[in-house]
């Protein structure tokens, strides 16, 4: 589908970024004007897209609006030494209906990760991870789904999607492209102990926000192995982020979330990243689009030091470690450049003998070391065979 189905950058915020420096982030990206049409896509690396759909949010009426003010203090900031070509390709309206957002989102997004354009979508509302999930579905690859949400939004089975339970028509609803889930963030008393227990028996991920809190470090690898990443702004505590009729007393801060950005960004694997529930009618002092555009700046960060490193490509630059564990054997990989780990899984798939490599941090080889198998390795070695 042609891109000629988005809308320009509002007036509002193009004008604010004739106003700043000539160095300013604003100045340094391609953005899509009325005056200028789209920005050419030949080299770029990131576009940011927003979306002006908000049907689906539930108990939080009013999203999906006011985007210019998050671009305001995104574009009046200043780039690192960034290398890479960054294009604000504007808005996509929202349809008729909301399965028509859905479908524009899908084509709009599924263009752009074929022509390894990492899209940095800003809403909207949640249910709008289901559009980008399906924006795989051509690409014909399994897809890594990363949610950071004091919620799981499994939700009720309704054929009706919305921000409460869009994972369950992504686990359900056909082609399954989904190959892992990761909840980063929830909060056991939003989540029934049937979700949690469900969460275990398809051999999906979740970390609690004080786990997570407690070592920030740990989500590095989970968003290492992250195809799509899905930010809902109700993980983020209401005093650093109020522009969100669901937000609560406790959550990320406005630091640790920005850490999960850049650390989303660092991953190669990542192609999509996405910030949704943003709701400008309850956003005093337009705190929550300050902190969204540090977490856009934070992304864009990362993906400018992302390392090309992988141990399968070559093993000269890494240290393998092979640790023992009842029966199995788990090769430990630690490199040299970044010191970053991976774990190997040897399974059996239609009676061949394969191994694949996951990442992992230095706690799972200390795990391991202890004779207990990594709930990462155990999950995965799962769902292989």
């Amino acid at each position: 589908m042609s891109l000629d189905l988005l809308i320009p950058v509002e007036e509002l915020a193009v004008a604010h970024t004739a106003l700043q420096s000539e160095l300013s982030l604003g100045k340094r990206i391609g953005l899509h004007t009325r005056q200028e049409g789209l920005p050419d896509l030949k080299g770029a690396s990131l576009a940011i897209i927003g979306i002006l759909e908000g049907r689906g949010a539930a108990d939080n009426l009013g999203t999906g609006k006011n985007l210019e003010l998050i671009r305001k203090y995104l574009y009046q900031m200043f780039p690192g030494n960034w290398h890479s070509k960054i294009v604000d390709l504007g808005n996509i309206q929202r349809g008729k209906e909301i399965t028509d957002t859905y479908y524009i989102v899908k084509e709009v997004l599924y263009e752009l990760i074929r022509q390894n354009v990492v899209p940095i979508v800003i809403g909207g509302s949640q249910d709008l991870t289901y559009a980008n999930y399906r924006a795989y579905d051509k690409l014909g690859q399994p897809v890594n789904l990363v949610s950071v949400d004091s919620r799981f939004d499994l939700g009720e089975l309704d054929p009706r999607i919305n921000s409460y339970n869009y994972l369950h028509h992504i686990i359900m609803d056909k082609p399954t492209n989904l190959f892992n889930f990761s909840n980063l963030g929830f909060q056991t008393f939003f989540n029934s102990q049937e979700e949690i227990d469900l969460m275990d028996r398809l051999y999906f991920e979740a970390y609690r926000l004080g786990e997570i809190s407690s070592d920030l470090t740990q989500v590095e690898p989970v968003l290492r192995d992250a195809d799509l990443v899905s930010i809902d702004l109700g993980a983020v505590r209401m005093g650093d982020a109020p522009g969100n009729n669901n937000a609560a007393p406790n959550g990320f801060y406005g630091e640790e979330i920005c850490a999960i950005s850049r650390y989303a960004g660092l991953s190669r694997k990542v192609s999509s990243f996405g910030i949704y529930e943003y709701n400008p009618k309850h956003d005093h002092r337009e705190q929550t689009a300050h902190l969204i555009a540090q977490m856009i700046w934070y992304f864009l960060e990362g993906y400018n030091l992302r390392i090309d490193e992988f141990p399968f490509e070559s093993k000269r630059n890494y240290k393998k470690y092979i640790v023992m564990v009842e029966n199995e054997t788990i090769n430990f990989f630690k490199s040299d450049k970044s010191e970053r780990w991976w774990m190997e899984i040897n399974y059996t798939h239609n009676k061949t003998q394969k191994s694949t490599l996951i990442p992992c941090a230095y706690q799972d080889y200390l795990t391991a070391s202890n004779q207990i198998f990594p709930e990462r390795w155990l999950k995965t070695f799962r769902k292989l065979n």
